[in-house]
Order: C-alpha cells, then sequence, then structure tokens
C-alpha cells in the first residue's frame, strides 16, 4: 500500500511541475493552465471519443448487416 501512495505522490508532483513550467513557458498562470486543460481540452477530448466510438459502432454495425449477404452468395 506504502508503493502505491509513493506512485500516487510522485505522479502529483510530476503533474503540477509540469503544469508550473508550462505556464512559465506561455506567460500564464498556473489556474489559467489549469482551467485550459480540465475545462476546455478535457472535455473537448471527451467529446470527441465519444463521437468516433459513436462513428465506430455504427459502421461496424453497417459490416454487421452486410457480412451475411456475402456469405449467402
Amino acid at each position: 500500500m506504502k508503493e502505491i501512495i509513493e506512485a500516487g505522490v510522485y505522479i502529483y508532483s510530476y503533474c503540477t511541475d509540469f503544469v508550473i513550467n508550462l505556464a512559465n513557458i506561455l506567460n500564464l498562470s498556473y489556474y489559467e493552465i489549469n482551467f485550459i486543460v480540465f475545462c476546455i481540452l478535457y472535455p473537448l477530448l471527451i467529446i470527441v471519443s465519444l463521437g468516433f466510438h459513436i462513428r465506430q459502432k455504427i459502421r461496424l454495425n453497417k459490416l454487421a448487416l452486410i457480412k451475411p449477404m456475402i456469405w449467402r452468395k
């Protein structure tokens, strides 16, 4: 259990340092970078992933309907 907690602390520290460095490079504040990442980019990524999933599901359903017709010939 101790290793899991240490890994969590390490990942949190790394992500925090990354955001701070990104904020310094872009001349923005830590809070502005957090807003961009968690309020804009992350929801956008979720919506795009959901759209991709729906599109693939539709394509697979069409393929499932076509495939039995090919085998009947």
